[in-house]
């Protein structure tokens, strides 16, 4: 009798254990490829509605062993109205926010539009930046405006992205194109590079990059990236992005790796229309993906997804910043990426020729995106994220999931102080 309740009582535990290795990998689970697969140069008619739920890594722990940060994000977190949270979740231009362009000063224009929209942060362009003292002042006021503390960013990659550096008035250093930098595959000068940026960027009043460029320039047709990224080599590209960022991150400031999954092998530039990248998987993993990596295993904050088409990997013509299976499955669970996801600039041509704001931002919300960068439709796209939770289309709880991860990330970078 005792054995045969041991025999049943196996039978019992190994069925057990199926299951929970069957619902462990559920979340992101590979298919094979459909017989009948959209052309990649089509835009699928897909719809947030068809997405995937977005099943993010959980970011709880025993209160015990829960970060400080973590702990006080939440103590926000549970004071913040349902509008408050989506607000968060968006990055967007001054001129943007206060409806005026080539803003230089923070107002009441200002003061007054992030009462009605308080957003999670602010991008600046060269128009914006006139001289030291200006840009610093403007800062510090709009800083002032804000209930939480404002995510105030720049694209400040040297080279022919650059909106300070070519600019004496502002009194940093202009550095040539990455690819300049990366010639000797010196790691001590990639570091130099993402020091001296931060620390500069940080004296203005600064506290988030979109750099480095984690691309690899692999492609001789590529219109967009090119010199901008260190190497054609991807063993050192990735060596040259992780001592960057580390550079980074000893100045203080917050840094990004972009344009994931990689957009050095395309041949067409994402800011005009759709942009595809014929690769497999394994091909990405020995080329496009390794200075990701790399960055991301130095502790890389941020990482910027950009809109990317990957037929070969995800069956479907979706831009990357749209995929499930990119943002959700390949970055955060199989990279093992814990930091902030941000989408590029959605004011782009590959999103807005097919999207509409709150369409896209709903959709980048789904597949598991923290941060919406620039949507053409401000209003529009807040719209579209408070109707799809009214909906279910998103859960509450899959906003908080991402203002969570925007408030650590602003506490432990003392952007919002610990009280």
């Amino acid at each position: 009798m005792n054995r045969e309740r041991l025999r049943i009582w196996g039978a019992v535990c190994l069925i057990g254990l199926v299951l929970l290795i069957a619902a462990g990998t559920a979340g992101c689970t590979r298919g094979e490829p459909a017989t009948s697969a959209v052309p990649s140069t089509a835009v699928p008619e897909t719809t947030a509605a068809t997405q995937p739920p977005a099943t993010v890594p959980p970011t709880t722990a025993p209160a015990e062993t829960e970060p400080p940060e973590r702990v006080r994000a939440r103590q926000i977190l549970e004071e913040m109205t349902l509008e408050e949270k989506i607000c968060q979740l968006f990055l967007v231009t001054h001129d943007q926010l206060a409806g005026v362009s080539g803003v230089t000063q923070s107002g009441p224009a200002t003061e007054a539009a992030l009462g009605q929209y308080p957003v999670g942060g602010v991008i600046y362009f060269s128009p914006n930046l006139r001289s030291r003292e200006q840009t610093a002042q403007m800062i510090a006021d709009l800083q002032s405006y804000s209930k939480l503390g404002l995510f105030v960013s720049v694209d400040e990659e040297g080279g022919i992205v650059t909106r300070l550096g070519q600019n004496r008035a502002m009194g940093v250093t202009d550095f040539p194109n990455m690819g300049v930098i990366g010639e000797d595959g010196d790691p001590a000068a990639a570091y130099e590079v993402g020091y001296t940026l931060g620390t500069e960027l940080a004296e203005l009043g600064f506290n988030l990059d979109f750099a480095p460029v984690a691309d690899v320039d692999s492609n001789p047709k590529n219109p967009v990236i090119g010199a901008r990224a260190f190497h054609s080599d991807p063993q050192i590209a990735a060596s040259l992005v992780a001592a960057c960022v580390e550079g980074f991150g000893d100045s203080g400031t917050l840094c990004t790796l972009k344009h994931f999954p990689g957009h050095g092998d395309t041949a067409s530039d994402s800011h005009y229309g759709a942009v595809s990248v014929d690769k497999t998987l394994q091909e990405l993993e020995e080329c496009e993906l390794l200075p990701f990596r790399a960055g991301i295993e130095v502790g890389a904050p941020c990482v910027m997804v950009g809109h990317i088409s990957l037929p070969e990997v995800t069956n479907d013509t979706l831009p990357a910043t749209l995929s499930f299976e990119i943002v959700s499955c390949l970055l955060r669970e199989q990279m093992g990426f814990e930091g902030l996801i941000i989408t590029d600039s959605m004011s782009m041509q590959a999103i807005t020729d097919h999207y509409d704001s709150g369409e896209a931002a709903v959709m980048a919300i789904r597949a598991g995106v923290d941060v919406i960068l620039m949507p053409q439709s401000l209003s529009g796209a807040i719209e579209g994220v408070r109707e799809a939770v009214e909906n279910g289309e998103l859960t509450e709880a899959r906003i908080d999931e991402s203002v969570l991860r925007i408030l650590e990330t602003k506490l432990r970078s003392g952007i919002i102080p610990m009280e």
